[in-house]
C-alpha cells in the first residue's frame, strides 16, 4: 500500500513551519525523522494535504547545558542523545535508555522529539523525561511555552500539543546531589516494544531514600508515575524490607490492561520485578 497525495513543503525555521500549518487548508503534519509517519502515511492511517518537512530546522537540533539544565532539541536524533557526552553528564537516565530504543537503522533517523510527540505509552524516552521531571518547550502561533511532563501526557497518543503547534526542545532541571537513576525494561526481543518498562530518578544518601520518581511505561494509556511506591519509599531506608513495602505498593498505583499475548497479572508481576531490579540496582550504586 503506499501513502495517498499529499502535497509537500521544507522549511528551515520555526516560524516558517509554524506559517506553513497555519496555511494550510486541510490536514497538515509535520516531519522530522519520519520513523513513525511514514509508515503510518504508507498504511493510509494517516492522510494529510501537507507534509511540513522540519529535518533542516537548525534550531530544534543539538544538546546544551547552562545554570538551568539541560536543553536537548526536538530534532535531536536518537543516536545523538546515546552518545551524547552533555546528555550522559547531565541527563544520563536519557544515556541508559538510548540503546533500548528499537534498532540501530531507527535510532540513526528517529528524533527524541518525533518520539515524545507522538507518546507511544510503550517508548522509552517519554518515560525517562516523566522520571527526570522535565518540561517540554512547545511553540506555537502565541509564541513559546513550556508543560511540565507531569502535564504533557494527556491520553492514548495524545498530548498537550495543540493543534498548529510545534514541539522545539526538552528541558531537563540540572541533576541534585546524591542522585541515581536507572532504566530497564522487558521485552520478547532486545529492540521490541516493552511489554514493561520503568525509568527511576532518585537522590539517596547512605541507602536513605530522599526524592524518588518512578515511571512505568506499558501500563497503561499514558507513562505512569507509582506515586504511592514513591511515598513508600521516600524517607526509608532502602533495603530489602523497603522495596518489598514498594513492590506492594504498586497494587494502588498501576492497573494495566491484558492483551492476547500478555495477561494484566503478568504485566503487574513484571512491574514488581522490574521495580526490584532497579531498586537493588540503586542500592548497590550507593555502596
Amino acid at each position: 500500500m503506499k501513502a495517498r497525495t499529499f502535497s509537500f513543503r521544507r522549511v528551515t525555521s520555526v516560524e516558517e513551519a509554524l506559517a506553513a500549518f497555519a496555511s494550510c487548508e486541510g490536514e497538515a503534519r509535520f516531519l522530522a525523522g519520519g520513523q513513525s509517519l511514514l509508515p503510518a502515511l504508507n498504511l493510509r492511517l494517516d492522510a494529510p494535504d501537507l507534509l511540513i518537512d522540519i529535518s533542516r530546522v537548525e534550531g530544534m537540533r543539538g544538546v546544551s547545558v547552562s545554570s538551568s539544565g539541560l536543553r536537548i532539541g526536538a530534532l535531536t536524533r536518537h543516536v545523538e542523545v546515546l552518545r551524547s557526552p552533555l546528555v550522559a553528564e547531565h541527563a544520563s537516565l536519557l544515556s541508559r535508555a538510548a540503546p533500548f530504543v528499537a534498532h540501530p537503522a531507527i535510532r540513526n533517523l528517529g528524533t527524541i522529539g518525533g518520539s515524545l510527540a507522538l507518546a507511544d505509552p510503550a517508548a522509552e524516552f517519554p518515560t525517562c523525561i516523566l522520571a527526570l521531571n522535565a518540561s517540554l518547550e512547545i511553540a506555537g502561533a502565541n509564541g513559546i511555552r513550556t508543560v511540565r511532563a507531569d502535564d504533557y501526557f494527556r491520553a492514548l497518543y495524545e498530548t498537550d500539543i495543540g493543534p498548529g503547534e510545534l514541539l522545539t526542545a526538552i528541558l531537563i532541571p540540572p541533576p541534585s546531589h546524591g542522585q541515581r537513576v536507572h532504566f530497564d525494561e522487558l521485552a520478547r526481543r532486545r529492540g521490541d516494544y516493552a511489554i514493561v518498562g520503568l525509568a527511576v530518578n532518585a537522590v539517596i544518601h547512605d541507602s536513605n531514600v530522599k526524592e524518588i520518581r518512578l515511571a512505568f511505561s506499558s501500563v497503561g494509556p499514558i507513562p505512569t508515575r507509582a506515586k504511592t511506591a514513591e511515598a513508600q519509599l521516600i524517607g526509608t531506608f532502602l533495603g530489602a524490607e523497603g522495596i518489598a513495602s514498594a513492590q506492594a505498593a504498586l497494587a494502588n498505583d498501576l492497573s494495566p490492561d491484558g492483551t492476547d499475548e500478555v495477561s494484566s497479572e503478568t504485566r503487574m508481576h513484571l512491574a514488581r520485578v522490574l521495580l526490584g531490579r532497579s531498586l537493588n540496582a540503586l542500592l548497590r550504586e550507593d555502596k
